[in-house]
């Protein structure tokens, strides 16, 4: 695990417990998948890289564009193909027809691979990386060595 993969697992090993809140990145009081991303970034970094318009639950499913793929195209670094490493964030499609809308951080890889996401009605949890959720990842990036 690189340094900078290691400071993100430990700073999303901080927002354990924070409840789910839909467009929320606050430790502790409230947070969505892409807040908990954001709070990750706020804490390797100390500011988001760009403001974060107003989303749905749905995100851009109706419309078919993938603006959350896009975002983390921008700002993260995509990897290449292989097994999963902690620090790495994963982005999943929940249904195979939908758009990428949900967002996780490996924070154990090996056997028995772990990630931490926000999860509705269960807030910022650290769940099993288990087939049925391996088979959602779309893409994995890394955040850069250096704020972009």
């Amino acid at each position: 695990m690189t340094g900078r993969g290691c400071d993100a697992v430990a700073i999303a090993r901080k927002w354990l417990g924070t409840p789910y809140r839909h467009q929320a990145s606050t430790l502790g009081a409230g947070s969505d998948c892409l807040g908990l991303i954001r709070g990750i970034w706020r804490g390797l970094y100390g500011r988001e890289p760009e403001a974060v318009p107003a989303y749905s639950m749905d995100w851009s499913e109706p419309q078919g564009e993938e603006r959350l793929w896009q975002a983390a195209r921008r700002h993260l670094i995509e990897c290449a193909p292989g097994p999963v490493a902690p620090g790495e964030v994963l982005l999943f499609r929940m249904r195979g027809t939908s758009v990428a809308k949900h967002l996780g951080i490996v924070s154990e890889a090996g056997a028995c691979p772990r990630f931490i996401h926000a999860y509705s009605g269960h807030g910022v949890v650290e769940s099993p990386l288990s087939a049925p959720w391996l088979r959602r990842v779309v893409s994995r990036f890394e955040f850069s060595q250096e704020v972009s």
